[in-house]
């Protein structure tokens, strides 16, 4: 999965997404200007190659990519603690959030949002509200309240961090980071809501972090995390993201081939090349090289059904939950 230059696609994006080993795009805000424009823009890409997976990172709070003409959603953090002043624990409010989130997402061409944060907040800096919490009854709760919104509008959700990204300051985008918590400390905490939640996530994307007292490899490189503990002992079954491989918490094993083939060989099915579109052209030229060909897990993870904006702004649904919305500080 790609990124790309702009608000329209270039020639040489054209080329570059009819190649077989590219199997999705992300959006970023400055791929966006206006609801109309990520529209044609999404049309272009399925114009090109339908097979594409295009997605965004649609968290609520500092993480929006979709703003102008979109709702505008509380942090996750700020929608726990709206959501924990109900009596009703069924938390109807978080389905209607994650009916609202995907529905905005489908009706504008997309298909996946990187979304929900599953990781336990304990001061991470780079985590923060973006986290429902440091409870993991209650984000479990809260989660598969939002994943059920999100499966009524026809997304499948992606959970992240994998296994945790929440237990320390460093930011992984920035440096290499470690974690050295024993497993039984995570196994009775961070775990948690990746392995209750398990049935209903279509994918979990990987952490950056290195738990060096588990095993000394990021979680993403590692064999351990990805294939003894998430497939193996937990059980899932769905597509595993590489968090996004140009991030400076996965330079220690080298360069752009080093980083895929350790990414693909621990068990991740889509990594992430974003911002480097020199790396990106490096890692098809490896996936070429070594006849590696695309998952396909990933077919699995396209929007269900299809929503138009012109059906959705007359929805009484989203009218309701927007005036709730404008009840909860933003």
């Amino acid at each position: 999965m790609l990124d790309l230059d702009g608000t329209s696609l270039t020639q040489e994006e054209n080329k570059l997404l009819l190649n077989p080993h590219v199997g999705g795009v992300i959006l970023f805000s400055r791929n966006i200007f206006s609801r109309d424009q990520v529209q044609e823009l999404c049309g272009a890409i399925r114009k090109i190659n339908p097979k594409l997976l295009i997605a965004v990172d649609q968290e609520g709070g500092r993480v929006q990519r979709l703003k102008e003409g979109y709702t505008l959603l509380p942090s996750m953090q700020k929608l726990a603690a709206f959501l924990n002043s109900d009596s009703d624990k069924n938390f109807p409010f978080a389905t209607d959030l994650g009916w609202l989130l995907a529905s905005e997402v489908i009706a504008s061409g997309l298909d996946i949002s990187f979304t929900p944060v599953l990781d336990l907040d304990n001061s991470s800096s780079v985590i923060g509200d973006r986290s429902i919490g440091n409870n993991p009854k209650e984000v479990i709760g809260i989660a598969s309240a939002f994943i059920k919104g999100m499966n009524q509008a026809g997304m499948q959700a992606i959970g992240k961090h994998f296994p945790g990204h929440g237990g320390i300051y460093a930011d992984s985008h920035l440096t290499f980071s470690e974690d050295t918590r024993p497993l039984s400390e995570l196994e009775s905490h961070d775990l948690l809501p990746f392995d209750a939640l398990k049935l209903q996530l279509g994918g979990i994307m990987t952490a950056h972090i290195s738990f060096s007292n588990i095993d000394k490899e990021i979680a993403t490189f590692s064999k351990f995390w990805l294939q003894d503990i998430l497939r193996n002992k937990m059980g899932f079954a769905g597509t595993i993201f590489s968090d996004d491989l140009s991030m400076k918490g996965s330079d220690y094993v080298g360069g752009i081939e080093a980083k895929v083939g350790k990414a693909l060989e621990s068990g991740c099915n889509m990594i992430l090349i974003c911002n480097d579109r020199p790396a990106a052209l490096g890692a098809i030229n490896f996936l070429e090289k070594e006849k590696i060909s695309q998952s396909h897990k990933i077919t699995k993870l396209k929007a269900a059904q299809s929503i138009s904006w012109t059906g959705l702004e007359k929805d009484v649904r989203r009218k309701d939950i927007i005036g709730k919305l404008n009840t909860i500080e933003k």
